[in-house]
């Protein structure tokens, strides 16, 4: 080989080495951009339960260079380091209403995918007609049901939980988030059982199984990283509403969204308290998120795969 030969690779080597160097750059400084827009409601908010009244309305970010950290807002819940050992309405009152979303989101949720599993699973592997109505026109009936807005059912629901005695009650919450969620959760695990062989069913009822045996043994141990995507969105959207929870609970069943809605008082909104109270809030939620990550990672290949 000559000495050009050589230095032409070479040459060609290192603009290999910059192309691929110039891409890693612009991939992770876009990926750093990104995390960054995505984390920053979350860091203003951790920062605001930390600030004054002054610090809030002058936007001050960077603590011990912007301002001096201060427990305006986690005080104001009974959850400071000088109020956590004491007597507190407030921090009792927050640990009903935590109470009260946490038992609403997570039976809802764990319902709606038991439910929505069983109806999914039917509709991938069984032909149905009601009506003018097939597998497809079904599913698409349960979708439909996202179109109409909250305040459309709201009147409708007042009077039928007024007349069942299920005002105020975590139970009357719990049946009408699982009613809210399960469409998603339909539509989800009817994709996921539609990616697997139906083959394995079948293999699974020539060594004795049976229908309901299969399911169980087979299917549902694949399908399980859908089921937790399913579930986690479902959690997230119960955790959170806010429109129902205050509409239909005033007294006993009263959820975090409804507290955190109502830190105003004569003097204005009290950011710090609400940004508190948010924190406290969402940290289950990222919590539950970052353990259950592999999960949701498998739901959404399969999903994209499919």
């Amino acid at each position: 080989m000559t000495e050009t030969a050589i230095f032409k690779d070479s040459e060609a080597d290192r603009q290999h080495r910059t192309r691929w160097f110039a891409n890693r750059v612009l991939i992770y400084g876009v990926l750093i951009l990104w995390a960054v827009i995505c984390l920053f409601p979350i860091y203003w908010t951790i920062t605001t339960s930390f600030k004054m009244a002054p610090n809030v309305m002058k936007g001050n970010l960077v603590p011990w260079v912007d301002y001096d950290p201060a427990w305006l807002g986690w005080r104001s819940l009974g959850l400071s380091p000088d109020t956590i050992g004491t007597e507190s309405t407030v921090r009792d009152e927050f640990m009903k209403r935590f109470l009260n979303s946490a038992i609403t989101a997570l039976s809802s949720s764990v319902l709606a995918v038991l439910l929505g599993s069983l109806a999914a699973y039917g509709l991938s592997r069984f032909t149905y007609k009601f009506a003018w109505m097939k597998n497809d026109d079904i599913s698409f009936f349960f979708l439909s049901q996202l179109i109409l807005p909250p305040v459309v059912l709201a009147l409708p629901f007042l009077v039928l939980y007024k007349a069942l005695g299920l005002l105020d009650t975590t139970v009357g919450l719990i049946l009408l988030y699982t009613l809210t969620v399960l469409p998603i959760v339909i539509w989800i695990m009817r994709d996921q059982f539609a990616g697997i062989p139906t083959e394995l069913e079948e293999a699974a009822m020539v060594d004795g199984l049976g229908v309901w045996g299969a399911f169980f043994t087979i299917i549902l141990p694949i399908a399980l990283p859908g089921m937790v995507a399913a579930f986690i969105l479902s959690l997230v959207l119960t955790w959170n509403e806010y429109f129902f929870a205050a509409l239909l609970t005033s007294t006993h069943a009263n959820t975090l969204p409804v507290m955190l809605a109502s830190q105003t008082g004569s003097n204005g909104i009290s950011w710090w308290s609400m940004a508190a109270l948010a924190f406290a809030a969402i940290l289950p939620l990222v919590v539950i998120g970052v353990v259950l990550e592999r999960f949701i990672i498998k739901g959404m290949a399969a999903g994209a795969v499919k």
